[in-house]
């Protein structure tokens, strides 16, 4: 599947607006910080519960593609319906965006580092946060993965969705992407597992329909050899945000319990 799949929107500034998806939505406060690691800024947009005040203890999911989540795939509607129904606590989404999406999420080490080191703290600084979640989707999912296992720490839950975990026995048709070299050096070196973990709980989805699934499956394999318990649901349909916001349900929420349970006081 084309890694370049999920879109991303415009970009946000430093200056505090509030914006709102769709009338009624809670408020979304536009971020961005400074990435030395990048030499660029990383923004987006935070998006908390309906009557969740600032300064209490949430969990944080933190989406990258995040507009095309939010757009395509109504994320934050579907966290609010469940918060109302009491799947999930009152919670926090940071959407985040990068423009130069290719580069960055390929298992970049020096986007991992950026999420490490500067986002991810800068984060936790702005709300008080109970335990941090990773979510993504294709290139975004491989880049979840690839940050966690280049810094065990940065969040305490995956939620990973048709991950571009290129292999070439798997994946010869993506040969002709720029970053396939990169992205097979990282699966190769997580498959020999030459790099430290820390087990976190992780769900993998990946649609039935998709060349991806190969390299989910043997990906899961794997993760669950080196510890993580893994939930993988391979679910209807292909390599887009229509099937990725149907395969949300149940599995995010039951990871987001999974998280709090297992971090809880943690942060």
């Amino acid at each position: 599947m084309d890694p370049r799949a999920a879109l991303t929107c415009g970009s946000a500034d430093r200056v505090p607006e509030m914006t709102r998806a769709q009338p009624g939505a809670p408020a979304r406060l536009p971020f961005s910080t400074a990435s030395t690691a990048l030499a660029a800024e990383i923004s987006g947009e935070l998006w908390s519960a309906a009557g969740l005040d600032a300064d209490v203890r949430a969990p944080l999911l933190v989406a990258h593609d995040g507009p095309a989540y939010e757009h395509q795939a109504d994320l934050t509607a579907y966290l609010q319906d469940h918060v109302e129904r009491g799947t999930l606590p009152a919670l926090r989404a940071a959407l985040l965006q990068a423009p130069p999406r290719d580069r960055w999420y390929s298992a970049n080490p020096a986007y991992a580092t950026a999420m490490a080191e500067e986002v991810m703290p800068y984060l936790l600084r702005r709300w008080p946060t109970s335990c941090a979640v990773g979510v993504g989707a294709s290139l975004g999912a491989l880049a979840w993965l690839h940050a966690q296992a280049s810094y065990p720490q940065v969040v305490d839950g995956l939620f990973l969705q048709s991950g571009s975990f290129f292999r070439p026995e798997t994946d010869p048709q993506e040969s002709s992407f720029s970053e396939f070299p990169a992205i097979v050096r990282f699966v190769a070196s997580v498959h020999r597992g030459s790099r430290p973990t820390r087990p976190v709980p992780t769900v993998v989805t990946c649609g039935v329909d998709e060349e991806n699934l190969a390299n989910n499956r043997r990906m899961v394999r794997v993760l669950r050899r080196l510890g993580y318990h893994v939930r993988f649901a391979v679910v209807p349909g292909g390599h887009d945000y229509t099937s990725w916001r149907a395969a949300l349900d149940p599995y995010l929420p039951n990871l987001v319990r999974a998280a709090v349970s297992a971090n809880a006081g943690a942060r």
